[in-house]
């Protein structure tokens, strides 16, 4: 990472730990992606489906606003878009598989 700098990776974890704490806070939930995610397709309710609709497109912008504003500072990878997508898919079926997210551990313990 060649912008890489203490205050901004400051600013990021403590939005992170706001986001992470907000959610518990409001739902009751730990912030893992995985265990999210998982439940879009899984939960039988409105409600639960709605905020874990919110949350997985509140990344996906996020991306896409971060792209749009500084577009130099994303790294390029050494493969494939089917690649990509395939590994993503495959590390988040084993973290569930597991009982666990790599998000969920590396941001809340």
């Amino acid at each position: 990472m060649e912008h890489f700098t203490p205050l901004a990776s400051t600013l990021g974890g403590l939005l992170i730990g706001l986001a992470a704490a907000l959610l518990l806070l409001t739902n009751g939930r730990i912030a893992g992606v995985s265990g999210i995610a998982g439940g879009l397709l899984t939960e039988s309710t409105t409600r639960e489906r709605g905020w874990r609709a919110m949350f997985v497109a509140g990344l996906l912008i996020g991306g896409l606003v971060s792209g749009l504003v500084a577009p130099t500072s994303i790294t390029a990878a050494d493969a494939s878009t089917a690649t990509l997508i395939a590994a993503g898919l495959l590390v988040g079926l084993g973290t569930r598989l597991g009982s666990g997210c790599t998000s969920g551990h590396g941001v809340c313990g």
